[in-house]
């Protein structure tokens, strides 16, 4: 291991996205050399670059184009988006790593991972970690609860702005948690990974609520009446099969939010204030943040 953060080298894959952007920039701020993955040369990765990124193009599925990306880092983050494939992406990640000495690997798993899910994704997520378990690498596993970004999503996003929080999460509770918060916390374990190495470590906003809790935070700052309704498990995967969803993020989601009804979404925790000094945001706290795309304003 390098023995400053000025002089470590960090791979952060899924670069373009929520947790991977913002973990490029709070790695950049801890003053991390920052090697970022991303699928192809665009506007977003330009940016990154610009912001003191070393953009490298690949893909998790091709272990030809991952094993250039880890070689000559100290620590890589690891997250994959809800699509197939993501037991070879594990595999190939694993396998590039422990050819290149064997980095410490950061893995964005899901809070409800387990093998009894319905959900074909969380089950996939389950093996993940054992994968990365049984490779010997240095692994630290992230299990992060819903993300705040879920209000922004297209199939959240107009009912809010309509002033319904229609969701079929029934009487589930989470201590919802926002990208930005994680990123931070990525950056931190990946500039001092050391004591953390072989745990499992939820990350979670500062309070759980149940989602009439979280339409009365939403209501509150966005100055406007937000009521929350649950529709069935059945209902919601119509819905979300009628707007357009992929099919494996329809199949995701209809088992993610039976195992939330469940209770595998909940708990809190402060990691994310233990590990970076600072706490979590509040779901008002990013509704404000975000006020004028929830009220429709832009």
């Amino acid at each position: 291991m390098s023995s400053s953060d000025g002089n470590r080298t960090v791979l952060i894959t899924g670069a373009t996205g929520d947790t991977g952007r913002a973990a490029v920039r709070e790695s950049l701020a801890l003053g991390l050399t920052v090697r970022a993955l991303v699928h192809s040369i665009d506007a977003r990765s330009r940016a990154l670059a610009e912001s003191g990124a070393e953009v490298v193009v690949g893909d998790l599925l091709d272990i030809n184009t991952v094993r250039p990306a880890i070689e000559g880092t100290d620590a890589a983050y690891f997250v994959y988006p809800i699509q197939p494939g993501l037991i070879p992406a594990t595999v190939n990640f694993a396998q590039a790593a422990r050819e290149t000495g064997g980095n410490v690997v950061l893995n964005l798993s899901q809070r409800s991972a387990n093998r009894e899910s319905t959900s074909d994704s969380t089950r996939d997520t389950y093996v993940s970690e054992q994968v990365f378990n049984w490779s010997g690498l240095d692994v630290i596993h992230l299990r992060p609860t819903m993300f705040l970004e879920w209000f922004t999503y297209p199939w959240m996003l107009p009912n809010i702005q309509q002033g319904r929080l229609w969701v079929a999460t029934g009487k589930g509770t989470s201590s919802i948690v926002g990208a930005e918060d994680q990123g931070r916390a990525i950056a931190a374990l990946l500039a001092h990974p050391d004591e953390h190495i072989g745990t499992t470590i939820p990350l979670s906003g500062p309070v759980e609520l149940g989602q009439e809790q979280m339409a009365a935070e939403l209501s509150e700052a966005l100055g406007r009446k937000i009521v929350y309704e649950s529709p069935s498990v059945e209902e919601f995967v119509a819905y979300l099969v009628k707007v357009g969803v992929p099919p494996y993020g329809v199949q995701h989601i209809g088992g993610a939010l039976i195992d939330y009804q469940n209770g595998r979404m909940s708990g809190a925790d402060d990691n994310i204030e233990k590990l970076t000094g600072r706490r979590s945001m509040t779901v008002g706290e990013f509704a404000r943040a975000h006020a004028d795309l929830l009220n429709g304003v832009r």
